[in-house]
């Protein structure tokens, strides 16, 4: 097949004008199973692999040729952020096709969004959240958006794989293919998977379909890794660093901290830089710690934090700027800037600690291979050292043993952790009888049961065990 031209012309124009000198292979192998086939598609590659444009070039085709009588596609993303940063670059996309794209969460406009209930067609990006809140709240209006939906597109499939709110995202997606009575193709995209099957099984639920998960050669890759290290010496010996009252002395105490953040700052000088950390208390102490060596040096003031508890519009702020090329800003973040969003080039990546998984290592690695790069991450450590005269081995470094371990097993054994399956959620049952009952209004318990018991992540919940929630 000649992918390049079977796509849509307002597609070979945006391929040319963005300077691409071909289809990536993941691409090229999407277009394939969605122009040659009805299967379910599942994308797994490394980070900006061309993903997003893999599934959406083939699927904005196929709207533009035969466009649908309600909502075409349906985009789901596990951030309201993620949807924000992809709502740009497909508008760039969509700019000569006549193709709509409707952002729906709790911070879009209620215009748009009213307009879409009006005049259902083309794209709708949303949380599982929003659609749940639609499908309980606008049972009727569902019926009209969603009456011909072609394809659903989820984003960080593995993010979704990972805790029970992926099971209420297929719980959803199937209350909507009863409501409907159509049954949309899934595309899943994924940095990150262990077990492909895994995922392939996950994405087919309650579909009837089965799942292709074309597997493209991406070659070999030159990654660049680099470890600094910074001590802090407790010698408890209970020679000369003992008082008279016998109390231990650290004869190093915390030089290996100020000696670390001394390095951070220097290293991250007019750099745009992530420095990832494992919590979040660790984040704000790394920044706090980098503004006051900033202060004292006159130096302006580039250090900004990103994790879950900061708020919505201080992140979206800090993700702007750094896609900015004019602003070196430095950002302490969690597993919140593992995600796809884009943020730009960056110049490197500084990790402290090992990280928690192979998987982590993995999207944090990524986040400094795009656009041409060979991704490098550093990581930074501090070790606390206590001499004891009873040690005859010396001190072993756990943390620098875990970092071997995690970079062996990514890079030698293509390893990563396989994610463990979400059994019998019942909080979530619950959830999903009364989501339900409030959508549908008033039913028996044997109407209630065939509703809710025949979705598929409820089938080997005994009727017994419902008839005891009820």
């Amino acid at each position: 097949m000649d992918v390049f031209n079977r796509l849509a012309p307002f597609i070979q124009d945006f391929i040319y004008q963005s300077g691409w000198e071909e289809l990536r292979g993941i691409q090229v192998a999407a277009c394939e199973v969605i122009f040659g086939g009805d299967d379910n598609l599942l994308l797994s590659s490394g980070t900006a692999s061309g993903k997003t444009e893999a599934a959406f070039l083939p699927v904005l085709t196929e709207l533009y040729e035969k466009p649908s009588k309600s909502v075409g596609v349906m985009y789901i993303s596990p951030l309201k952020a993620l949807i924000n940063d992809q709502f740009k670059r497909l508008e760039q996309l969509l700019i000569d096709s006549n193709i709509p794209v409707c952002k729906w969460h709790g911070d879009a406009s209620m215009t748009k969004k009213n307009e879409l209930i009006k005049h259902p067609q083309g794209i709708i990006q949303i949380t599982p959240e929003s659609l749940e809140s639609l499908l309980t709240n606008k049972r009727g209006a569902c019926l009209q958006m969603f009456s011909d939906l072609r394809y659903i597109i989820i984003d960080e499939v593995h993010q979704f794989m990972r805790d029970v709110r992926g099971v209420q995202l297929l719980c959803l997606l199937e209350r909507l293919q009863k409501l409907t009575g159509v049954t949309p193709r899934r595309i899943g995209l994924s940095a990150t998977l262990g077990d492909v099957s895994q995922a392939q099984s996950w994405l087919n639920t309650g579909t009837d379909r089965v799942c292709a998960a074309p597997l493209t050669d991406e070659g070999k890759k030159k990654i660049k890794l680099f470890i600094e290290r910074f001590v802090n010496l407790h010698d408890i010996r209970d020679t000369e660093n003992s008082d008279s009252s016998d109390n231990t002395i650290s004869t190093g105490g915390n030089i290996g901290n100020r000696e670390h953040y001394e390095y951070l700052f220097n290293i991250t000088l007019d750099k745009k830089t992530i420095i990832f950390t494992n919590s979040r208390e660790e984040t704000e102490l790394v920044i706090a710690n980098l503004k006051e060596i900033a202060s004292v040096k006159k130096s302006p003031d580039v250090y900004r934090v990103h994790h879950g508890n900061v708020s919505a519009l201080i992140r979206e702020n800090t993700e702007d700027e750094m896609k900015s090329a004019d602003e070196k800003i430095v950002t302490g973040a969690t597993v919140t800037l593992e995600l796809g969003i884009d943020i730009g080039s960056l110049d490197q990546a500084v990790q402290i600690g090992a990280p928690l998984t192979v998987s982590s290592f993995a999207q944090r690695l990524g986040r400094c291979g795009r656009r041409g790069q060979i991704p490098q991450l550093l990581f930074t450590f501090v070790e606390d050292i206590r001499i004891n005269s009873a040690d005859t081995l010396g001190p072993i470094n756990w943390e620098f043993l875990r970092i071997i371990a995690i970079v062996e097993l990514y890079t030698k054994e293509h390893w990563m952790e396989p994610i463990p399956p979400q059994r019998h959620a019942y909080n979530l049952l619950y959830h999903q009888t009364m989501s339900y009952l409030k959508s549908s209004g008033e039913l028996s318990p044997a109407a209630l049961s065939q509703a809710i018991l025949t979705l598929g992540c409820f089938t080997n919940i005994p009727q017994s065990d419902y008839k005891r929630l009820l």
